[in-house]
Formats: C-alpha cells, sequence, structure tokens
C-alpha cells in the first residue's frame, strides 16, 4: 500500500461569525456547511482527459475523435512518443476528426473545456493549477515516458477529476502514471489490445488490475460521457440515510463480507477512503444502492476479492520523494557508524506493496555502509510485510519493468540491477537482504529490537484511532535511537514523549528513550476489537476521545449547534478542556505552575457568578444562564449573558460543560461607569454587599472541594483494593512470566540452532541451485519443468527456439502457448507419461526445418513422488543432415554399382555384400536381392571361400591399405565348373575420407583361357 492524500488536509476550512450563523437553517448539517465552503468555480471545474499512446495510437485517437462531442464540457491532452528531429503536425491531423480546436501546447497555455491540446515533440508536459508547462526532457531518448510524467502531474492537479487513456503502443509508458490516477479518484480507460496495432502498451495497463473499463476506441467516447454526466447525487450518500437502514450497517456488513473471505479487517481503515474504492466498484457494476452491493457481494465471492484488491491499492515506485531519501540517508550515517563490527542492522518496512520501497530501502542501507568506515562489516536484515500476498509474490521476484529508469539512476540501475528480458531485476545479493512475508499490521505481532523503521503513506490510510494505537508500536519495535521514517502527509502528533524529530519536512523521527504508556500497549490488538462501554467513567472516556478521537471536530459541531460566541468546554471538576473564540477577556492565566482550571483563570469580578453557575449546573443537572453580569473593562463596565450547558450529544461529550460569555447591550450609564472605583468610594452597603458574595463564594467552594475530597477518598480506598488485587494477580503473573521466560529461552536457544541449520541447509540448496542453472545451461538442451496440470515450473532460455516463453509465464499451463513443431499430441504424450510412469522418446521437425530429439519423463522428487514431467529437447539437426547425406551417397553408390557393366561386388568390413552389379549377377547366376548382407564365403555355395582372397581383404581392412590388383585366383563354381579369374579390391573414398565399404572387381583370366 502507498500514498493517498490526507482526505481532510485536501478540504479548506470555513470561518463563519455569529451574524453568519444567525442565517444557517437549522437542518443544515456542518458536513453540509464544510461542503458549501469549499465549493469550486464552476467555470473551472471540468474533467480533464489525457490520452497516452505512441506507435499505431493515431487511428485509435482518429476513431476517438470522431465518436466525441465537440460540446462534451471536457477538455483533452494528447501525449505521444514524438520524434525530436521532426516538427509536430499531430495538431494538424488531428483537427481532421472533430470540430473541436486542436492546440499544439505552448509553455503556461490554460486548459479550457471542449478544446483538445497536442504535446510538441522533444519535450516533457505537466499540470498545475490547470495550466500546462513545457519540460526540457532529462532522460536519454529511448528512456523518456512523458505519458507517466503527465498523468502524475493530473492525478495531482485534477484528482477525481482526472480520466487518463492508454491506447496502442508499445512498451510500458503510462503504467506508473494510470496509478496515481486511480489512488487520487480519477477514472482509468484503456483501447482493447486486440484492436489495437500495438499491444504492449495496453496489456501492460491491463496488468496493474487498476483498470476501470476496456474498450474499442471508437466506443470509449460513450462511455467516457456517461461517467462523467452521472450526477452527484445518484452516488451514494456518505452521511445521510438511503432507506430505512444507514450506509454505516451496510458498510460494516461489507466489511464483515471481507473479514469472512479474507481475513482482514477494514474498519478501522480511514472511512472516506474506503467508502471512495466501494464506490467505485459501485459504479463499474452500475449499482446505487449500499444495500444492494452488499447482497451482489454475497452472491458473487470474485466481487469480493475485487473489492479487497481495490481497498489494497498500492501505488509506490523507487525512491519515491527522492529529497527524503537523501535526508534519510544523511540521519541514517551517524546511525550506522554506531553499530558494533559484525552487528546486524535491523529494518522493518510494513506495507511494502509489490516492493519497490523495501528495495530503495534496502539500496540506501548498502550506500550508506560504503561511506562508513572501509572494511567494516555490518550485516543488513530488512523485514518488508503486507497483507496483500499477491504483491508479496510479485516483490519476491524483484522483477519490474523498463519505466523505473525515470525513477532510479543509471548508476543504481547499473549496480544493483540486471537487464532481463521485459524489464529489470533486482540483482539476487540485493533480493537476498530483504526477507518478504503476508503480515497484518493490525493485529499481527510487531518486529522487535529495530534499527530503522520505514513506514511511508501507509498511516494516512487508517483511522486515527488505529494510528495512534500504532505509534506506540513502532515505538516499542524500535531501538533506543533508532529511526521512524513516515511518509510527508503522516504525523507524531500526540507522541512528542516518544519521538524527537529530526527532519519535520520529511517525518524523520528519533525514537526517545522511555516506555509507551501500559494502556497503548494492551491495546493493542485487541482493545481495537472492544467497544468502550456506555457506562465508562467520564474521565477514561474523556482520556481516549481526546487521545484517540476526533475531539476538535466534535466540539466544533456542539458550539454551531448552539451559538458560536468565546466559549470553554470543561468538566465537571472545572478543567478546561478546549476553548473557542477570544477568551483572553474573561479568563486570564493563573500565578504559578501552569493550570488550566476555569476557577483559578476567570476574571475576579467574574468568579462569583461563574463558580455558582457551575456547581448549580453539576448539582441539578440543568442549563444555567445567568443575565447582566458585570465585567470591569478599561472604558468603564460590559454586561454578560454567562451560560453554563450540559452537552447531552454526541455521545462521546456527554457530562461535559459548555461555557460562554456572551456580551449583551450595555445601557450608556453602566458602560461609562468608572472602572477603578476602590473602598473609600463606595458606600457601607455596597462593601459589605461585596464581603458577602465573596464570602459566599468561599462557602461554595469550600463546600465543592469537601465533597470532591470525599468522593476522591471513596475512589482512592476502591482504587488502593483495586490494585491490591492487581498487584497480588501481577506478582502471580510475573512468576507465570519467569517460567515462561526460562521456556521461551530453552526454545530460543533451539530456534537458533534450527536457524543456523536453515541457514546452512538454504547455503547448499543456493550452491545446488546454482550448479543445476549453470549444468543446464552449458548443457544448451532445451528443457521444460510442467506439474501434473502441465503447469510450467521452469525452464531453460533454448526453449524459446520453441515455444515462446518469458520469464511471467512461469505458473501457466503449456497448452496456452503455441510452439514451432510439428506435432501435434505433446500435451497427450505429457498426460500419458504422468499417468502411466513411462517415458516416451521421439524425433520431431520444426516449422523452421530443425530436427529435435524430444524425451518426456516423469518428474520424481527425492521422495520417489510423481509431481509431474520434465520434457527436453536435443538438437539432432546436423546428425539429421548427415543421415540424410550418408544415405544419398549408399543410395548412388548403389546405382551406380549396380548398372556398371563390369562384374563387381561392394563389401561391409564383415566381408558381407552390400550390393553386386548386374554383370556378376547374370555371369555367377545370382539375384541381386538375395545375395545382400550375404557373407562372401558363403556366395555360390562357398565358392568364393579362397583363403588367398580372405587374407587379401582382411589386409585391407586392417587399415594396412595393400589394395591389390589382377590377383588370379581360382572358384569351383556349381553348375559353372572352375573358372580362372582375376581379382583387384579397393577401399572405397566419400569426399576424401575412407568409408567402411570394399569394392571387389572381377575379370576372367585371359591368360588361362581356353583356345577357340
Amino acid at each position: 500500500m502507498d500514498s493517498l492524500q490526507d482526505d481532510h488536509a485536501s478540504e479548506p476550512g470555513i470561518i463563519v461569525n455569529s451574524h453568519d450563523l444567525a442565517q444557517i437553517p437549522a437542518n443544515v448539517t456542518p458536513d453540509q456547511l464544510r461542503r458549501a465552503g469549499s465549493q469550486e468555480n464552476p467555470a473551472e471545474k471540468f474533467t480533464i482527459v489525457a490520452l497516452g499512446g505512441s506507435a499505431g495510437s493515431l487511428n485509435a485517437f482518429e476513431r476517438f475523435f470522431k465518436n466525441m462531442p465537440p460540446d462534451s464540457g471536457m477538455a483533452f491532452v494528447v501525449v505521444t512518443h514524438l520524434s525530436p528531429e521532426q516538427e509536430g503536425t499531430l495538431a494538424q491531423v488531428l483537427q481532421q476528426y472533430t470540430p473541436m480546436p486542436v492546440h499544439e501546447v505552448t509553455d503556461g497555455m490554460r486548459v479550457r473545456p471542449n478544446q483538445v491540446y497536442v504535446i510538441p515533440p522533444n519535450k516533457d508536459m505537466s499540470l498545475l493549477h490547470g495550466t500546462l508547462l513545457l519540460f526540457a526532457p532529462t532522460q536519454a531518448r529511448g528512456k523518456r515516458m512523458p505519458i507517466d510524467f503527465f498523468f502524475q502531474s493530473l492525478a495531482k492537479d485534477s484528482r477525481e477529476r482526472a480520466v487518463c487513456i492508454i491506447c496502442s503502443g508499445m512498451g510500458s509508458d503510462g503504467t506508473i502514471g494510470l496509478k496515481m490516477i486511480m489512488e487520487n479518484f480519477g477514472m482509468v480507460m484503456v483501447q482493447s489490445p486486440e484492436t489495437a496495432e500495438y499491444d504492449s502498451m495496453p496489456r501492460s495497463a491491463i496488468a496493474t488490475e487498476f483498470v476501470d473499463y476496456v474498450l474499442p476506441a471508437e466506443q470509449l467516447p460513450a462511455k467516457l460521457l456517461e461517467y462523467v454526466n452521472k450526477p452527484l447525487t445518484s452516488r451514494p450518500q456518505r452521511e445521510s440515510a438511503e432507506s430505512a437502514a444507514k450506509p454505516a450497517h451496510a458498510l460494516q456488513k461489507i466489511f464483515l463480507l471481507i473479514r469472512a473471505h479474507t481475513g482482514h479487517d477494514f474498519s478501522y481503515y480511514k472511512r472516506n477512503t474506503v467508502m471512495r474504492r466501494i464506490e467505485r466498484r459501485m459504479n463499474s457494476h452500475q449499482i446505487k444502492d449500499f444495500t444492494h452491493y452488499v447482497r451482489y457481494l454475497q452472491e458473487n465471492v470474485s466481487e469480493v476479492e475485487a473489492l479487497f484488491k481495490e481497498l489494497l491499492i498500492g501505488v509506490t515506485k523507487f525512491f519515491r520523494d527522492a529529497e527524503a531519501f537523501e535526508s534519510f540517508k544523511q540521519h541514517l550515517l551517524p546511525l550506522l557508524r554506531t553499530k558494533p563490527e559484525g552487528s546486524t542492522v535491523r529494518a522493518w518496512a510494513p506495507g511494502c506493496s509489490t516492493g519497490e520501497e523495501a528495495y530503495s530501502l534496502a539500496i540506501t542501507l548498502l550506500e550508506c555502509l560504503e561511506n562508513i568506515a572501509p572494511g567494516r562489516y555490518l550485516k543488513v536484515q530488512i523485514f518488508a510485510t503486507d497483507i496483500n500476498t499477491d504483491g508479496i509474490e510479485y516483490a519476491r521476484a524483484g522483477l519490474y519493468p523498463d519505466n523505473i529508469v525515470a525513477d532510479v539512476s543509471p548508476e543504481r540501475l547499473r549496480r544493483y540491477f540486471t537487464k532481463v528480458e521485459g524489464g529489470y531485476q533486482i540483482r539476487k545479493d540485493v533480493r537476498d537482504l530483504v526477507v518478504f512475508a503476508p503480515h497484518n499490521i493490525n493485529k499481527d505481532a510487531p518486529f522487535t529490537k529495530l534499527d530503522v523503521l520505514v513506514c511511508r503513506n501507509l498511516l494516512i490510510y487508517l483511522s486515527s484511532e488505529l494510528q495512534r494505537t500504532l505509534l506506540p508500536v513502532f515505538h516499542y519495535s524500535l531501538n533506543p535511537g533508532g529511526i521512524l521514517f513516515l511518509g510527508p502527509s503522516e504525523n507524531l502528533t500526540g507522541f512528542q514523549d516518544l519521538f524527537a524529530p529530526l527532519d519535520i519536512k520529511w517525518k524523520i523521527s528519533r525514537r526517545l528513550e522511555g516506555t509507551a504508556t501500559m494502556p497503548r500497549l494492551l491495546n493493542f490488538p485487541s482493545g481495537l476489537l472492544v467497544p468502550t462501554p456506555h457506562s465508562a467513567p467520564i474521565s477514561s472516556r474523556l482520556e481516549q476521545i481526546r487521545k484517540d478521537g476526533p475531539f476538535a471536530t466534535l466540539v466544533q459541531k456542539a458550539l454551531l449547534h448552539y451559538f458560536a460566541p468565546p466559549a470553554v468546554v470543561i468538566n465537571p471538576k472545572g478543567e478546561i478542556l478546549y476553548v473557542n473564540g477570544r477568551t483572553g477577556r474573561f479568563l486570564e492565566p493563573a500565578p504559578g505552575l501552569s493550570n488550566l482550571n476555569i476557577f483559578e483563570m476567570v476574571r475576579g469580578e467574574l468568579r462569583y457568578e461563574l463558580s455558582a453557575s457551575i456547581h448549580q449546573a453539576n448539582t441539578n443537572h440543568k442549563d444555567v444562564v445567568v443575565e447582566d453580569v458585570k465585567l470591569a473593562t478599561e472604558g468603564g463596565f460590559q454586561l454578560l449573558r454567562l451560560s453554563v450547558r450540559h452537552l447531552a450529544e454526541p455521545e462521546h461529550l456527554q457530562g461535559l460543560l459548555l461555557v460562554s460569555f456572551e456580551e449583551q447591550p450595555t445601557p450608556r450609564r453602566v458602560r461609562k461607569g468608572k472602572s477603578g472605583i476602590q473602598g473609600e468610594e463606595l458606600g457601607r452597603d455596597a462593601v459589605v454587599a461585596a464581603l458577602e458574595k465573596e464570602l459566599q463564594y468561599t462557602k461554595l467552594r469550600l463546600q465543592t472541594t469537601i465533597e470532591e475530597m470525599d468522593s476522591s477518598v471513596e475512589e482512592l480506598k476502591s482504587t488502593n483494593e483495586e490494585l491490591q488485587s492487581a498487584n497480588e494477580e501481577l506478582q502471580s503473573t510475573n512468576e507465570e512470566a519467569m517460567t515462561n521466560k526460562e521456556e521461551m529461552q530453552s526454545m530460543n536457544e533451539e530456534l537458533l540452532t534450527l536457524n543456523m541449520q536453515y541457514v546452512s541447509r538454504t547455503e547448499e540448496l543456493t550452491q545446488s541451485a546454482n550448479d543445476m542453472k549453470n549444468l543446464l545451461d552449458a548443457t544448451q538442451i532445451a528443457t521444460v519443468f510442467l506439474d501434473n496440470d502441465l503447469v510450467i515450473k521452469r525452464f531453460t532460455p533454448p526453449v524459446g527456439r520453441i515455444f515462446k516463453l518469458v520469464p511471467s509465464d512461469v505458473g501457466r499451463p503449456i497448452t496456452d502457448f503455441a510452439n514451432t513443431l510439428r506435432y501435434d499430441h505433446l500435451a497427450r504424450d505429457v498426460q500419458q507419461v504422468i499417468d502411466r510412469l513411462v517415458s516416451t522418446e521421439t524425433n520431431i521437425q520444426t516449422t523452421t526445418g530443425e530436427w529435435y530429439a524430444m524425451r518426456i519423463l516423469p518428474y520424481r522428487t527425492l521422495d520417489n513422488y510423481i509431481n509431474g514431467a520434465v520434457i527436453t529437447f536435443n538438437d539432432v539437426t546436423q546428425l539429421k543432415h548427415l543421415e540424410e547425406k550418408l544415405q544419398a551417397s549408399t543410395s548412388f553408390a548403389e546405382s551406380i554399382i549396380e548398372t556398371v557393366r563390369e562384374p563387381m561386388l561392394v563389401l561391409n568390413n564383415d566381408l558381407r555384400i552390400l550390393t553386386i552389379s548386374q554383370a556378376f549377377a547374370k555371369r555367377y547366376n545370382l539375384n541381386i536381392a538375395d545375395v545382400k548382407n550375404q557373407l562372401l564365403i558363403e556366395l555360390n555355395g562357398g565358392a568364393w571361400n579362397v583363403p588367398a582372397l580372405h587374407t587379401l581383404l582382411l589386409n585391407l581392412v586392417s587399415d594396412k591399405k595393400e589394395e591389390f590388383d589382377e590377383v588370379p585366383l581360382e572358384i569351383k563354381l556349381p553348375q559353372l565348373g572352375v573358372r580362372q579369374v582375376l581379382v583387384y579390391g579397393r577401399r572405397l573414398l566419400n569426399h576424401g575420407s575412407e568409408m567402411d565399404c570394399l569394392l571387389l572387381g572381377v575379370s576372367d583370366d585371359s591368360s588361362n583361357a581356353p583356345a577357340q
């Protein structure tokens, strides 16, 4: 989770005086007053639509503007990737598609409705108070993200009136900016990837899951008009009832459904933020009533999950607020220098979202460690937690898109990132420093003994009650002198005794010595789940309200309900809790130590009337109003109306008193009286009356004091008995705690031993993983590991020649991907191997002409459990080509031998016949097909079994290369008689290389032929 601007911080205050209040109808609520005071000029309140695109976006812009009416009341800003060398012609092109005026932006141009603005080439553009400002690009060409740059400024400037549309384009520009639009309650639309010429930018935007509508470009205007023209009154109201049931009841039911499905309780998250997230989901389903949406959640579990993800919007980036991180580094260096050699620097980043801030913290720590004494070793251990398990998995992988170059310097990219396909990945040595884990900061035990705690822009999501519960927990988690790093919209109000500010602007603080009060820590986490009973004493309830609740807001509502003269809110003992207006004329600080008791601070001439009125109000439990009370001023006397009223509502203020001082019209004779009249100038009766009044006042105060003392004594007795009982329980608890401590120490030793074993085992597994990776890379064999559902678990890079896989495809079924194999039964064969546990092997050709020997084996774990299959593709293209050449050569040689006119035959090294010529077969009455693969010594009934010939052939085979020519032999052939022949032998060659073949030629011996 990350930053949302505090809902209250952006709402201007209103100032009203008593005369204005008289004109306000009685049924107007304070919230309506607030909203009325913060109304903007209607002429300036219009929607600004930013259209971002790159390659192929012109076609989308054409279809969009052709379907957008010219009087929509919206302004349109077009941001694209333009070549810096070319003049901007986009404005002229777009003018052909819309009757609205189209401008190429100049620096300082004011945005007006029903007009189109186009970014000029080689400029970055932003928006401030409705004015477009141009900047020279700071990033190198190819790394610029002008769409993100403008979207982020639009989100901050227009907030809920901002709309962004992502159109066709390559890369991921706009992905970070649309998150900022979403964060500030704007609306996000994307051109459907199927209709985009280049779908990289639309798909990257959709992958964030922060998109409201995905439509073809020509359908976007209609949906945009429907969204913008939706009247506010048709949306759910936050504070007034819609029907018989209050929305708060429906809201609690929504929280209950989310908790039942996910286990997480959002009831202590900031109400306005939660309501707006719910409204977004309701608007996307065209649901107007909370009660209907509750029913929809009950019937659709997927919507509960979608709402849960909506409430967990994690808008973050690397080194958010770069100046803040620089200041953080300066305050971190002194802390690290005090750490002993070899010790561990422990840090915690709750609400880490997708990990950017946790890795920013890790990089900052590494950079700081380089600046301390050289050669000094400190170990770094960072815990990064979040309740979003999907975000945790994403953070563990550490793989981020290319657009992070806008937030990370080139030096940091080079040192701490690795460029991979599809973006940048955090280097493994940096990832090893951070332990990511699911953790609910609201209910799970915190990490302790920390040196650094970074919780930026998480607390503003939470209610003030939960914030004030967590800050003492943070104090408990940090070591003395540890650093707390909050977001710029968060503060430590009310906890100055726990943290000392180091940088007020960027909310960097140091933990002070001391211990957070026990009730604060005991209230975590179970205290949040137990409602405060109505019968709680005023003092305890008051303490909780003042420190954990919207005390000032409640008091202001009460003042607006009655009147707005100078007034104070006190408890029955007279302690001043809140001051409204200028009360200096009636109250003044008492001498001595600071005291905020109204009886001590009230002016002397008002003391009797005020004390009597408060005593009467406490005794009779009725409102008391005293008219014509004289107050001495520099110019005479002023008549006052002194009122003491019981506060009956709201509930949290019950039992308190509202004391107001209202000036009354004063007659001239009274107003002109001299204020300096002293004893001798007063008549005797006036002096006696004054003394009697003072005596009466003293008696009244004494009686009140005695009653308070008696009550206090009784309370102290009761408290003493409770403390004695609590002391005995604490002693018993202490004994149990000592026993538990010994057991915990024993368990801690065991855990340390196990931890060392796990560390050793982890190192072994890491080494094995490294060896396996290098082995797989060295073999250059394409390998895919599948689970039992044919889902990809891992693959080697050479697989890319067969399946177009990228690292993010892990976890998807292999059947979702096309391949280049001329084979249609891959999934069937894999399933058969998993079912029958019998491997299979076959040779397959690809559409590109390559050949692979495919083997499918069952994947067996170490305990012989079948957990999927392994597919290997071994490239045998060259072997196939050699085999084809060999077969072609053999066929060619056989065809030559069979067609020559000379008697000859071809033998292998075993002297088996490979083929014979037609002339040899005819001369010796043989059939070519019958004699193939027959031994020479078996030919013609063994007639060729001549030792001399056998010896000559064996010598030729044994690499002696003893070729022979016209060696006379006598062959005794059945039915043909004795023949005198001449034989010659050669080894056959193929491109100069010897083959395992022999050529034996036979001819008649003419010297021994019989005479004719």
